[in-house]
Parts: structure tokens; sequence; C-alpha cells
């Protein structure tokens, strides 16, 4: 009888001891799947759709969350960069909704994108204009992007090329300006620009699609002036003056050089390679 009842006990105590083992196990996998979903559901996703040689660099800033009174010594910390010059590029960036700096519960308050555009092989042949995406934990409706039903918002923008000359030999550079535009191809003056709450953008995704106007212009008036194959540099007073504005000599135009040091009298039309140098 004390052995059944010692084997009975023992046969108790294994069953107790597999039960503890399974919650124990499913506890902890419990944990990872939350772990896993919860840091999926506090990121959204950046998309770029942009045309070739454009590429771009984020800055996320975090703000105290609603509601909290810490503050972070010096705000150091409370940016995060994506691509950045000294990171590898990535074609899109996961930017988190919250952060904690220095025991402070941070929100994100703000998304700045640089828009780039690059005209040439050297590092100094980009230019750069910005986009927006403001989050806040509450907007008006009409404030509000919106998503679709597959869990993508998209905001627009188109980007325009304008051209000018700089140095005594005079180099074509570009400098490139960003407008915000709505889907039915209206460009507005301000800058490509949206906004969300916190609570919209857990698991989405928000894509800037960029147009790239069909024509460039010259970056100042009066320095340029337009002919069937496209636009000649007014010559001015000389290589050596730096404005060359026209001032009514539409007869007399110079040489500039391409990036790629041909010579030529006609933007963007340049087929030619001029032995004159300027």
């Amino acid at each position: 009888m004390r052995h059944q009842k010692t084997l009975g006990c023992c046969g108790a105590a294994l069953h107790v001891k597999r039960v503890i083992q399974s919650l124990t196990l499913a506890a902890a996998l419990s944990l990872t799947l939350g772990c896993t979903a919860v840091g999926k559901r506090e990121t959204f996703t950046f998309v770029p759709d942009f045309p070739p040689d454009f590429k771009y660099e984020l800055t996320a800033k975090y703000v105290p969350a609603q509601g909290q009174t810490c503050t972070v010594p010096g705000g150091k910390g409370t940016q995060l960069g994506f691509n950045k010059v000294y990171m590898e590029y990535e074609a899109t960036s996961d930017i988190p909704l919250y952060r904690t700096v220095s025991g402070c519960p941070l929100a994100l308050n703000r998304v700045e994108v640089e828009v780039t555009g690059i005209f040439g092989p050297e590092r100094s042949d980009r230019s750069t204009d910005y986009a927006a995406i403001a989050v806040r934990p509450e907007l008006l409706e009409r404030q509000m992007g919106t998503f679709n039903t597959d869990g993508v918002g998209e905001f627009f923008g188109e980007c325009q090329w304008a051209f000018r000359t700089v140095g005594p030999k005079r180099y074509l550079i570009k400098l490139l300006t960003c407008k915000k535009m709505d889907e039915q191809g209206n460009v507005a003056r301000s800058r490509p620009f949206t906004a969300y709450t916190l609570t919209q953008l857990p698991g989405k995704t928000v894509r800037l699609k960029i147009k790239l106007a069909e024509q460039e212009k010259p970056a100042f008036g009066d320095t340029w002036v337009e002919v069937p194959d496209g636009w000649k540099r007014c010559m001015g007073k000389g290589f050596e003056d730096q404005d060359a504005f026209c001032f009514g000599n539409y007869k007399d135009f110079s040489t500039f050089r391409m990036v790629d040091e041909r010579i030529c009298t006609i933007y963007p039309g340049c087929t030619e390679n001029k032995d004159e140098t300027p």
C-alpha cells in the first residue's frame, strides 16, 4: 500500500512538472511572437518612387510622448538618420514610431525627406530639395492622409531642374526644386507634404511619388535665350562676368562646359564638341 502511494505521488509530481514545462514553453513562444508583433506594429515603412538617378535621406524627429513631462538633456538621441552619407544605402526605411531616450518615452513628430537628384559623376554634381511627413497624436480628418486597402498611403511631388553656369569656364550645373502635387497632377507652391496620426501608421507603408518635370528652365531670368534646340547662354561682358545678363543683347552668346567637359553652345540640345574654350 505504501509503495502504491509512493508511485501515485511520483506520477502526480511528474504530471505537474510536464504541465509547468508546457506552460513555460507556451509563455515563451507567446512572448516571442508578441514582441515580434509589437515591433511590427510600432513602425511604418517609407518607400520612395523616384525618377532615375534620384536618392533620398531621412531624418526622423521625436518629442516627449503625449502626457509626458520629461525632457532629454540637450535633445541628444531625439533624431534618427536613415541613408546618411556614412550609411549603406537602403531602398526603403522602417521608421520607429516610439523610442525611449534617457528614460523619457518619445513619439515620432516629423520625418524630413531629402530628395537628391544626381546630374554627374562627382559628389558635387547633385542638388537637393525636401519633403516632409508630420506625425501627431491627433489631427482633424481633413488634415490626415489616407491609406488604401493594402495599407499603403501616398503623397506626391514634382521636381524640376533649373540650370545655370558657374566659374570663368562657365560649367553648367543644375539646381533642384520640388513642389507638392496632387493625384490629378496639379502643382502647388509648397514642398511635398503629408500628415498622419500615430494610431494610423503602425504597420503601414507611406510612399512618396516624385515626377520629374518634362522641361528644364534657366535658374535666373534674362541669362539664356530660348532657341529651337534649347537655350543659348548670353555672353554678358565676357567669361569673367559671372552674372552675364543679356540686357537686350540677344546676338552674342558664349560657350559653356558640361560636367563631362563637353563644350557646347546650346542646352540641352548640345551635340557639338567645340574646339573653342572659354
